[in-house]
């Protein structure tokens, strides 16, 4: 009996170990990107935050939400929370601007300072790693490819998909305040 439980200890504080190994999704933190001003950066500095990821673009129906999107990364950010906008013209050539232009774009029309990188693309044969790897990650909404522009990846303070959300659910939304404010 003394023998069973010293095995069933033992298995515990392997599959303990592990859990804890696997708590923190590393591959994300190892991506290096370039902001829209053309600076590099590390996924990794933003290790610790709950992080918003959204692909954008500046000519969709839906780009009236980079307004929700500064809105509550204004609010959240004192608490460790950071929005990353990735814009892209995967869907109907809808970011067809250079950087610079983008950049200037969501500065003058909504008022953007959370960061914006570099346009990527976020489907199809060229699709960046990262997002490879964010619409491959098991959740509890839904994997596979992005549908269009602003679809929303939750992460939390180390680095797992937790929530992802359709480009229809506004960033102000309760549904999506109340995933953030959960993981502050």
């Amino acid at each position: 009996m003394v023998r069973i439980m010293k095995t069933i200890l033992v298995i515990l504080t392997l599959v303990f170990a592990m859990v804890v190994q696997s708590d923190t999704n590393e591959e994300l933190f190892s991506f290096s990107l370039n902001l829209i001003n053309g600076e590099n950066i590390s996924l990794d500095e933003f290790r610790g935050d709950v992080l918003l990821i959204v692909n954008t673009a500046s000519e969709c129906g839906f780009t009236r939400q980079y307004s929700g999107l500064q809105a509550i990364y204004d609010e959240y950010s004192e608490k460790g929370f950071n929005v990353l906008g990735f814009p892209a013209n995967n869907f109907g050539g809808q970011e067809p601007g250079t950087d610079e232009e983008i950049a200037q774009f969501c500065e003058v029309n909504f008022g953007v300072t959370f960061p914006l990188f570099s346009r990527i693309s976020v489907r199809g044969d060229d699709q960046h790693p990262l997002f490879n790897l964010l619409t491959t990650i098991d959740n509890p909404d839904f994997t596979g490819d992005i549908s269009w522009n602003f679809e929303k990846f939750l992460i939390d303070r180390n680095g797992n998909l937790v929530r992802r959300f359709k480009s229809n659910v506004d960033p102000e939304s309760e549904e999506l305040r109340s995933a953030i404010t959960d993981l502050l």
